[in-house]
């Protein structure tokens, strides 16, 4: 029998909570994971385990029978140990009458992902270490690599970090941590894989101390890890990787923060943010397991970088607890795939059409420069799966129509397989739609463009078939894929853990650069929107906006970056201070520093304190950084660009400031027998995501 939807939602969050809930029993003592944030995530067969209660002397801790009480130590308020040898599934933990359930998963993976894809090129043996250290070829089908440890040093002749000889150089340069302590400038730097991923993090840390541990953290860590993700998508396939989001940085090493990242943390290198999510679970809870629990987690990206931030912080809530995001998209797949495929149709008509000048083209598209479609058309070549193969794979395994049909194909889709799933066909099922879109509506109405312009574009533009190839009919989104996007976030909502996440939107502006950009404005206001809808403010995001040749840029060598990074650590504390009532959103919003004010600066580096608009030409900032509109804004969309597929009503007269031929009108409702896009209904199969920590 088919339940009803909301009793299916109701008696899954009720199991949600009793499977993630730390676990209690009689005399008040409670079990938890502290290294995941849920205890049904947890890898490598570990986990560090906090013990808290009013009788814990000679309390005995037994994982699957088994006593692992010599595992703990006492602190000043729990019992804390690293237990291992979980097996592969599910364990149980007991302390006393205790009793907590823990899922296991290999060092490998998969957790959250879904299946391994296959082929998968392995990127050890060209993987540099920060000792400048080749990794070596991988062992065995995860592409692993034994693990290392180097320490290294900041020299005081060229700040570059040197492999740290047996005793201490001259140029050894020593550091202020965040905390005001001086301590030699001495890094600990961890390279491995996990998960077929290679990571690495640094740390401050002496190595005449010992080595590091749970029970004796790096003496000089100011307790924050700074979580790097690198940026790309086309590419980002079947390979992993020989680079990851960079932890050599001058400023956060030195100011005592630990630094991580991992390859496939890099959307160059794997264009899959559920992927991307399971990555950096397994990599932050080896640090955790290592150094200790961060006091806080900062997710740190631009571009691709900021796609992970995003979709980690709102569908795994309890891995960041602040974002500082550089040239903002929402998320790839609706974001950037509904401009950069507008974009393509758009240029691919213009090609070939008549009577257009650039001044109509532009108009149509919303761009500010006439340059950004084509180069916007070339990143929509993404979802073409012949385009955007890595060079890592051979040309003989990849998909060709006619010669190779089962080969990989290089696209967005296939590579995120897993969470779309297959039809009946066994094609990837794909949430891409423009059915009822009336490309240019607004450029019509505003006279920029004829009626009979109108007309044919709409009449013309067409879609795409599964292999992007251009067809006449518009892109018809499977209905599965839609539901799935939604259901499990994949379309950023907003409204899970970004309601309480603290957001630093750092921007150099790129919309009006000669050759166009496709880092465009909107992204952010797309998302502030989005945060609104969700929770009735976008307060916890703070804009910061630069010119295109800001000195420093998106790093610590500029001081708006600096600043601002600053004011979230201390955002990030009053947070966790705030124990007083209301929501963890009200708390957030409470709690911001008032030194933390919208801004923008002049391209002569003057500040402009005022609250970032949506618009052109009605504030000083946007009078200087126009936000330019996409082609679905220009169609009548919402800012929030959170539909995939409208819904339609029937064609109106009433909608256009224009006058039609009998003719036109004709062609106008043949080009859109079901309808035009309703923009003020919400999308078909719209709804708030269903569950937290989607697995696939």
């Amino acid at each position: 029998m088919k339940r009803p939807a909301a009793l299916v939602a109701l008696i899954f969050a009720v199991l949600t909570a009793l499977l993630v809930a730390p676990a209690s029993a009689a005399y008040g003592v409670r079990i938890e994971v502290l290294s995941s944030p849920r205890p049904d995530f947890v890898s490598d067969g570990n986990a560090l385990i906090g013990i808290t209660g009013q009788n814990l002397e000679n309390l005995v801790v037994e994982l699957n029978g088994r006593d692992v009480s010599d595992a703990f130590t006492r602190t000043a308020d729990r019992l804390i140990g690293l237990v291992r040898g979980l097996v592969i599934g599910r364990n149980t933990l007991t302390a006393g009458e205790a009793r907590l359930g823990i899922t296991n998963y290999p060092r490998s993976g998969p957790m959250l992902a879904g299946p391994h894809e296959t082929p998968y090129i392995c990127g050890t043996a060209g993987f540099t270490t920060l000792a400048k250290v080749k990794l070596g070829p991988a062992t065995g089908p995860n592409c692993s690599v034994p693990t290392r440890v180097d320490y290294l040093y900041r020299s005081t002749i060229d700040r570059s970090l040197k492999v740290l000889p047996a005793t201490k150089p001259d140029d050894l340069a020593t550091t202020t941590t965040s905390d005001g302590r001086r301590v030699p400038y001495i890094v600990r730097v961890e390279t491995g894989v996990i998960n077929r991923s290679i990571y690495e993090y640094a740390v401050l840390h002496d190595r005449t101390e010992g080595a590091p541990s749970v029970q004796r953290p790096p003496s000089a860590w100011n307790g924050r890890l700074v979580y790097s993700f690198g940026g790309g998508c086309p590419g980002g396939w079947y390979q992993q990787g020989s680079n990851t989001g960079g932890i050599n940085d001058d400023v956060l090493l030195g100011r005592g923060y630990a630094v991580a990242s991992s390859s496939l943390n890099v959307f160059g290198v794997n264009c899959n943010g559920v992927l991307a999510a399971e990555t950096m679970t397994m990599t932050r809870e080896h640090i955790a397991e290592t150094i200790g629990v961060p006091r806080q987690t900062i997710g740190w990206g631009c571009s691709g970088g900021s796609y992970q931030v995003f979709q980690i912080a709102d569908n795994y809530p309890g891995l960041l607890d602040g974002i500082v995001a550089a040239c903002v998209f929402p998320e790839v797949g609706f974001a950037t795939l509904h401009t950069i495929t507008d974009a393509l149709l758009l240029d691919h008509y213009f090609r070939s059409a008549d009577g257009w000048t650039d001044t109509a083209k532009r108009a149509v598209a919303g761009f500010g420069k006439i340059e950004t479609i084509a180069n916007l058309a070339a990143g929509g070549r993404r979802i073409d799966p012949r385009v955007y193969c890595p060079e890592q794979l051979p040309v003989e395994q990849r998909y060709d129509p006619s010669t190779n049909p089962g080969g990989a194909r290089c696209d967005v889709y296939d590579h995120q397989v897993n969470i779309w799933g297959k039809d009946a066909a066994g094609a990837v099922r794909r949430p891409l739609d423009n059915v009822g879109i009336q490309y240019g509506l607004a450029a019509l109405n505003a006279g920029k463009i004829t009626a009979a312009q109108f007309v044919d574009l709409n009449r013309a533009i067409g879609g795409f078939d599964a292999d992007a190839n251009f067809v006449p009919g518009r892109t018809v989104a499977d209905p599965v894929a839609t539901e799935t996007a939604y259901r499990t976030g994949q379309l950023i909502n907003g409204g899970g853990g970004l309601a309480s996440t603290p957001i630093i939107d750092y921007r150099q502006y790129l919309d009006e650069l000669p050759n166009g950009d496709i880092h465009l404005m909107f992204h952010s206001f797309s998302l502030r929107e989005r945060l609104v809808k969700a929770n009735g403010d976008a307060d916890n995001q703070v804009m910061l906006v630069q010119s295109s040749d800001a000195q420093g840029g998106f790093s610590t060598g500029n001081p708006v970056v600096l600043s601002a990074l600053k004011a979230l650590d201390q955002w990030m504390d009053a947070v966790d201070a705030d124990t007083g009532p209301g929501s963890s959103h009200s708390r957030l919003i409470r709690n911001k520093p008032s030194s933390l004010d919208e801004a923008c600066w002049t391209p002569q580096g003057v500040k402009i304190v005022e609250k970032q608009v949506n618009g052109i030409g009605t504030t000083r900032c946007n009078t200087l950084y126009p936000v330019w509109p996409a082609p679905r804004q220009v169609a009548g969309a919402s800012v929030a660009n959170d539909i995939i597929k409208c819904r339609l009503r029937p064609l109106s007269p009433a909608d256009y400031q224009a006058d039609f031929t009998p003719a036109q009108w004709t062609a106008l409702r043949q080009a859109f027998p079901q309808g035009v896009c309703d923009w003020t209904a919400p999308g078909d199969g719209q709804q708030r995501p269903t569950e937290a920590w989607p697995v696939f």
